[in-house]
């Protein structure tokens, strides 16, 4: 029933972005004589929405965990109603009265009230809940990471082992919401406290079920081989590997018995954290609490706002290209850790295809990357989606770059006082080669350092980083650093480290 109404509201949506686009195509100036021409359009408007709205199930999104996938499907179907209904008025009327202007401006104004209301109330629901908390508050150490969702695949041996490993060392920051078994005689039985939600070829049925109920899968642990999974089954896990909003973790590779090929799995360059920095609390206030957070916060929101609408000619032909080259959906998400420690969903093109083969046969990064992936990587192309993330507020144009989570350390938490940035004096400064501790001590340099000037340098760096490629600024690293020890920022037992100063001794 009430889907019903969401299709009635999404219909009324796009009755009033017909209207409003004819008024505005007249320059805000109502004629009675225009809107009666316009009526055997909007009639046609209303009946193609009233057909294509339900069979997209564009009704059945939970508004408050809505995505991006949800977004592209609003953009979908206010383009085939605006296709539907200039075809059936050109063959009732050949459009007589009818603008050539009048269709296009529909369509955009459609997409604003379909996907700006859901990203409104997705933005309005998420606000509620932090919206008293100050950002240094907020800040969390790996012990404190909110409580992450899994539903684990298989039941076995392994399953058994997995489950008394996160009783041992987990400590209730990961929760099992439920098992699929192989058969459906399983359903419905418990296995370690854990009730049995159903079989692996009804998955995705299982996770819209649980987000119905609140419940957002963040990870899915596969203990059994996946070749000994049924075809249907591995069907749908790989379908949701493709789409990359869920993990898909499959534990023989973790536990090393089939290796992974996964490049995000590799060390940073120069090997692993080594160098922690200790800022007093009353420091990381008034780094935290700066007011040009807030004027920042207005420029990201505004300016990301206008390139969306400048750039979705180029994103919907970008789109178009990977659907064609690598496959739909032509987006993934991470999770990553955001301002405080909170994490959310980052947003990209997709350049590779999924990690397994049909057969479940790992793929290695080569084969999984068409030319059109390297294109996009090099240059940066595949970053577009994230403006989208800069209009939630998750995300800024300028800030440290928003690491894996089992990349950002403790000790390198002053990096999330700020909103994570599209780029970052790291990024301009050192590019992919430094080693991580270098990108936390430009990241937290600039915490310390920001502004406006600084901001636009970094913008013109990025444009000739595209352009050029990265290099290195060995004395910029160094300046960091120094400035980083003068301020009493690093810990004194950080030994050969020497606190990474680069012969500034």
């Amino acid at each position: 029933m009430r889907a019903r109404y969401f299709s009635i509201f999404d219909i009324v949506l796009m009755v009033v972005a017909t209207v409003a686009a004819q008024v505005l195509r007249d320059n805000l100036e109502w004629s009675h004589t225009r809107i009666i021409a316009l009526l055997p359009y909007l009639g046609f408007t209303t009946l193609v929405a009233a057909i294509v709205v339900p069979l997209s199930g564009l009704n059945r999104t939970v508004w408050r965990l809505s995505s991006l996938p949800d977004y592209q499907r609003a953009a979908a179907v206010a383009s085939v109603v605006a296709l539907g209904a200039l075809g059936l008025t050109f063959a009732y009327n050949r459009l007589d009265g009818i603008s050539r202007s009048l269709p296009l401006l529909q369509v955009l104004l459609a997409i604003v009230l379909l996907v700006g209301l859901r990203v409104a109330f997705r933005t309005w629901k998420d606000q509620r809940k932090v919206r008293k908390v100050r950002a240094v508050a907020q800040l969390t150490t790996v012990k404190q990471r909110p409580v992450r969702y899994v539903l684990v695949v298989g039941l076995n041996s392994l399953t058994e082992a997995y489950l008394q490993t996160l009783t041992e060392f987990e400590l209730g920051r990961v929760q099992v919401v439920g098992l699929l078994g192989h058969q459906e005689r399983h359903v419905g039985r418990l296995a370690g406290a854990h009730k049995v939600l159903g079989i692996p070829e009804n998955i995705e049925a299982i996770l819209n079920d649980l987000k119905v109920h609140g419940i957002v899968v963040d990870r899915i642990v596969v203990t059994s081989r996946l070749q000994s999974l049924s075809e249907p089954a591995r069907a749908a896990l790989l379908a949701i590997e493709q789409r990359g909003e869920t993990e898909l973790q499959f534990l023989s590779e973790v536990l090393g018995f089939e290796g992974s090929v996964s490049a995000a799995e590799a060390s940073p360059a120069g090997g692993g954290p080594a160098v922690s920095f200790e800022i007093p609390k009353d420091q990381l206030a008034i780094m935290g609490r700066r007011s040009y957070w807030t004027f920042k916060r207005f420029g990201d929101a505004l300016a990301a706002a206008v390139m969306l609408l400048l750039l979705s000619p180029l994103m919907l032909v970008i789109a178009l290209a990977i659907a064609i080259e690598i496959g739909v959906p032509v987006t993934f998400a991470q999770k990553r850790p955001g301002l405080g420690g909170i994490p959310f969903r980052l947003y990209k093109f997709r350049t590779m295809g999924p990690a397994h083969d049909a057969s479940g046969a790992l793929l290695t990064d080569e084969q999984r990357t068409s030319w059109l992936g390297r294109i996009l990587r090099r240059s940066r192309l595949d970053e577009l989606p994230q403006l989208y993330n800069i209009v939630r507020g998750e995300m800024s144009f300028v800030g440290p770059r928003p690491l894996l989570p089992r990349d950002q350390t403790d000790g390198h938490g002053a990096r999330l006082l700020v909103r994570p940035g599209l780029t970052g004096w790291a990024q301009v400064v050192g590019g992919r080669i430094i080693s991580a501790d270098d990108k936390a001590a430009l990241d937290i340099w600039y915490v310390s350092n920001a502004s406006l000037a600084l901001d636009i340098a970094i913008l013109l760096r990025t444009a000739r980083m595209v352009i050029l490629g990265e290099e290195v600024s060995e004395g910029l690293v160094a300046l960091a650093w120094r400035d980083l020890a003068n301020a009493g920022f690093l810990q004194r037992d950080c030994g050969a480290a020497e606190f990474r100063m680069r012969g500034t001794a």
